[in-house]
């Protein structure tokens, strides 16, 4: 049977194999300070395969650069030996959710996510420190070998904080913070599904560098906007020459997959659907182009005669008896302008339009019927490149979040209107899709997915992370009784659910719960993961490979992130043969995703019962098995009772 690795996958490994399989030609060895020699790729002579030309050294190049990029790359790609802790005492509804928040370092959160959520997650959006000389970064630790970031639990202060302060006196202010981005945005990446979309927040302290990384990591042809929200349509007059009236939303899709879903309609428009057939409600939309490149010339395939029939309005591309009044694209100077549609899809669409008489005058113009409904769903339309509005006011969100949580305060919430109409836009209602925030703050993602979800009938969840950042004793927070960020964020969003939930009693099926995981260390002894390091007298006290502080729901959700398994998947624990056994989506539909059992002492008994359920995956302690002999006869069990089954032990 083969052992569960226990720790977030080496993507630097993962990247050298794949190049390996590509290029095995560059394979050579390497020598550490010790003298062992391990596997390592010839970059020179990579850089050759990869050419046209001769390549003879560095050359300049158009790149972003800074002092430590290359070791956060390193830090993005190394492996952690950590794991996620349930904490069920601080979770909402714990077995049914389908929502998470992880509470810890959001580095570490992205790699440990990385088997589980690899090209899942939907939508992004973060609210990153903007870098104002007042903020506070991550502390990453650049200095350590991969081997080293492996043991190790990351940097912090003085005080043990992960944070620290970045003014704009230290050397490094835009460095650090581009350190920190580069290595997150990298591992964000990797779980975009094809079709998602990350949304950055940002003003212009950091703007362009961000859109410069961002590029790097995602590809310039994947930039979408760089959205203007106007938040405080006053201006805030204590800048400086400029009184700021807006913050910047990058934009970047995964690829040309990028699915779209578009806003809900504002009620101001509704009105504009005078019009109605035996379709439904709509309006009129000109057919003839306007502003730029709308001549005939220009664009001259574009230019040609509908038919129309004067008593209905109906057009056809065919001159006949009814269809017998010629319209032009006539400009109103008497110039020959062009349609906004080719012949072709005018006549796939002719249905959809209808001329009309100009102004009482003997001249007639095509129109396009656009329907205020399709399908039974009203019309959704493209969001602009500005968003403004009270709904996206700094103020307004200040209000609503004061409104729902007392004097437990937070600096500059988000608005729920913004990252609602971010969710509308991005996600299916019907698709179950996955949104991430890893600087969820004071929770205001997380609301807006419940607040959409109620309106919609949407199955949207969620995957937050929040460090355990230290509340200032000068703050309400503190006063209230709150020492963490986190522990505020969970507040908020549990106050937001139940509110949501009072408001919309006919929503029966909304998911307001969340499972709190906490990132800690591995539940697994040091002996697991560096056994040569052992001495003979500590040996025989490292016999024990797990824990002894760890339960075995600590066990199963390691397991789980090992295995890629879904964290969000319903959990019940049956006892079998005297024995506690957890089954992860046991369901009679289909085969049951993992059973675990971590008790010592299983015997033949235990083991036929399980291999009759058949499940997917089935784990065991590896000194959990009564005899040896049982343990070696384990696979054979399995592969006459249930061969599909994968079976393995930590």
């Amino acid at each position: 049977m083969d052992k569960l690795k226990m720790h977030s996958p080496d993507l630097t490994q993962q990247n050298i194999d794949k190049l390996l399989e590509l290029f095995p030609n560059c394979k050579t060895e390497k020598q550490d300070d010790n003298g062992n020699l391990s596997i390592a790729v010839d970059f020179d002579l990579l850089k050759q395969e990869l050419s046209k030309n001769i390549v003879e050294g560095p050359k300049e190049r158009y790149q972003l650069n800074w002092p430590g990029k290359k070791e956060a790359l390193l830090t993005a790609n190394a492996p952690i030996a950590k794991t996620l802790r349930p904490c069920r005492e601080e979770s909402v509804d714990f077995d049914t959710t389908e929502n998470l928040f992880i509470e810890g370092d959001n580095l570490d959160a992205l790699k440990l996510l990385q088997e589980t959520y690899l090209g899942k997650v939907k939508m992004i959006y973060i609210d990153p420190p903007y870098n104002t000389g007042k903020d506070f970064i991550y502390a990453d630790n650049f200095s350590e070998s991969t081997d080293e970031y492996l043991q190790g639990s990351g940097q912090k202060d003085d005080e043990g904080n992960r944070l620290i302060a970045n003014t704009d006196s230290n050397g490094r202010f835009h460095s650090d913070w581009l350190s920190m981005m580069y290595s997150r945005l990298r591992l964000a990446r990797i779980l975009l599904s094809d079709d998602g979309v990350v949304f950055i927040s940002i003003d212009d302290n950091e703007g362009a560098n961000l859109k410069k990384v961002c590029d790097e990591i995602f590809g310039e042809s994947c930039f979408v906007s760089d959205l203007c929200i106007v938040n405080n349509l006053k201006g805030r007059n204590d800048k400086k020459h400029m009184a700021t009236a807006n913050e910047r939303l990058l934009m970047y899709v995964r690829s040309e997959s990028f699915n779209e879903y578009g806003l809900d309609l504002p009620e101001s428009f509704i009105k504009d659907y005078k019009f109605e057939d035996e379709t439904g409600k709509y309006r009129l939309i000109e057919l003839r182009k306007r502003g730029g490149a709308d001549t005939r010339v220009e664009r001259p395939n574009m230019y040609y005669p509908f038919f129309m029939n004067p008593g209905d309005g109906s057009l056809s591309l065919e001159l006949s008896g009814a269809h017998s009044i010629t319209v032009l694209p006539t400009k109103s100077d008497g110039t020959h302008g062009r349609w906004r549609w080719g012949k072709d899809t005018a006549l796939k669409n002719i249905n959809e339009l209808v001329a009309r008489k100009v102004n009482n005058l003997d001249k007639y113009n095509v129109y396009e019927k656009d329907y205020l409904e399709t399908k039974g769903e009203l019309k959704r339309i493209k969001p602009k490149s500005v968003w403004s509005g009270a709904d996206y006011s700094t103020d307004t969100a200040t209000k609503n979040y004061r409104a729902l949580m007392g004097k437990i305060d937070f600096n500059n919430p988000k608005p729920v209107p913004m990252i609602e109409d971010l969710v509308t836009y991005a996600s299916d209602t019907n698709c179950n899709h996955i949104i991430m925030d890893f600087f969820s703050g004071s929770g205001t993602t997380a609301h807006a997915i419940f607040s959409r979800n109620a309106f919609d009938g949407g199955a949207r969840r969620f995957i937050m992370v929040q460090l355990q950042e230290n509340i200032e004793k000068v703050e309400k927070a503190y006063t209230e009784g709150y020492r963490v960020i986190s522990d505020v964020t969970k507040e908020r969003i549990r106050r937001a659910g139940k509110k949501i939930k009072e408001e919309n009693p006919e929503a029966t099926n909304l998911d307001t719960g969340f499972r709190v995981l906490k990132i800690d260390s591995s539940n697994m002894n040091d002996v697991h993961y560096t056994p040569d390091t052992v001495s003979k007298d500590d040996l025989f006290n490292q016999v024990e490979h797990i824990k002894s502080d760890r339960t075995s729901e600590d066990l199963l959700f390691q397991v789980m992130l090992d295995w890629g398994v879904d964290l969000s998947l319903p959990i019940s624990k049956e006892t079998i043969e005297g024995k506690e056994v957890y089954f992860v989506n046991d369901d009679d539909q289909a085969p049951c995703d993992l059973v675990a059992c971590f008790e010592k002492g299983i015997d033949e008994p235990l083991i036929k019962a399980l291999a009759a359920k058949e499940p997917l995956r089935v784990v065991f302690r590896d000194d959990g098995f009564a005899s040896d002999s049982l343990k070696i006869n384990v696979e054979q069990i399995f592969k006459q009772l249930a061969p599909a089954t994968d079976i393995k032990v930590i």
